[in-house]
């Protein structure tokens, strides 16, 4: 997980890991914890002073790292729809990355649903077309010039290679590929999966309340469900 997030431009955004950053803290305090009195439900014993402490610094040390995360996203996010008239994400399925124990506690760092959920709502302010590729699509393992398919793509490998030449890192040529497939299945300006109804003045009208605004207003609903998956998403946008 070294990149947060890369375009179809040749852009790549660099993964911050606050989680990362934030551990050897993290350790240290929770080491700290443990020297000392805490709770004990068999004996009813109550927990120091202390140990409250230590506990509140773990609590504003985890308070930090999901406020840093969260505003990264926010501006990657708002960039991304303002910047750019078209976005394309993969659908991907995230609880089954996650089983990787080597490297579920990076792949739940980024927030790859977090990302995708912004970037939903967000675009439906902007009026920016916004595609989700099917979740099956073979975007890793196509060759973005020849259009060859490879039948294994082990995840080690991070350099795209084609008997045509083309040497290319693997999310590069993702992202190549995402753009090459809106391009095909929408040659034209046309609806798209989350483009809001009527005019862009009446979309903007019914912005959600949140983070990203600050508004305490609920919602107006559009009458219509709108396609979040808590299953997360590629990074590849273009």
């Amino acid at each position: 997980m070294k990149t947060l997030a890369v375009l179809s431009t040749g852009e790549m955004i660099e993964n911050p890991k606050h989680l990362e950053h934030a551990q050897k803290k993290l350790r240290r305090l929770n080491r700290q914890a443990a020297r000392r009195v805490g709770w004990d439900k068999r004996t009813g014993q109550q927990p120091s002073n202390r140990w409250l402490a230590t506990q509140a610094q773990v609590a504003r040390l985890h308070a930090y790292v999901a406020d840093a995360r969260r505003d990264g996203l926010h501006k990657l996010s708002t960039r991304l729809v303002r910047s750019h008239d078209v976005v394309v994400i993969e659908d991907l399925n995230v609880a089954g990355m996650l089983r990787n124990r080597s490297l579920a506690r990076h792949i739940a760092g980024v927030g790859m649903g977090e990302v995708r959920r912004q970037t939903v709502y967000k675009a439906e302010w902007q009026g920016t077309a916004l595609h989700i590729a099917d979740r099956w699509y073979p975007s890793s393992k196509t060759c973005s010039a020849c259009g060859e398919v490879k039948a294994k793509l082990s995840l080690k490998k991070r350099v795209f290679k084609c008997e045509c030449r083309l040497r290319l890192d693997r999310d590069l040529n993702a992202a190549r590929n995402l753009a090459a497939l809106v391009q095909a299945s929408s040659p034209s300006c046309g609806a798209t999966v989350n483009e809001p109804d009527g005019t862009l003045r009446k979309a903007r009208a019914s912005r959600a309340a949140g983070i990203a605004t600050g508004r305490l207003t609920p919602r107006v609903s559009q009458g219509r469900d709108r396609e979040v998956s808590d299953q997360g998403t590629d990074f590849h946008v273009s």
